[in-house]
């Protein structure tokens, strides 16, 4: 009965933590500057943009919040593997 409140809990509790992960990543990559932060910040607006109107339209069509954010944890997930690269 509570498992998918439960789920859904630590699913977004895992996006939080691990969207600080990437946070942090992304900052260093700034902090040195040069053509790879130009090019993290552009992908990281873009990205952005793109995330939010993507949930927008999967919510409108009637789409479940916790799809919403798994498909954000497989975002951020391979955004931090490629930042740790």
């Amino acid at each position: 009965m509570f498992t998918p409140f439960f789920k859904f809990g630590l699913d977004s509790a895992m996006l939080a933590f691990e969207s600080q992960q990437v946070i942090a990543l992304r900052m260093a990559k700034l902090a040195l500057g040069g053509t790879q932060a130009t090019e993290e910040a552009n992908r990281m607006i873009s990205e952005k943009a793109f995330a939010m109107a993507e949930a927008a339209t999967h919510m409108a069509f009637g789409g479940s919040t916790h799809e919403v954010v798994r498909k954000y944890r497989r975002a951020v997930r391979a955004n931090r593997k490629r930042l740790m690269r």
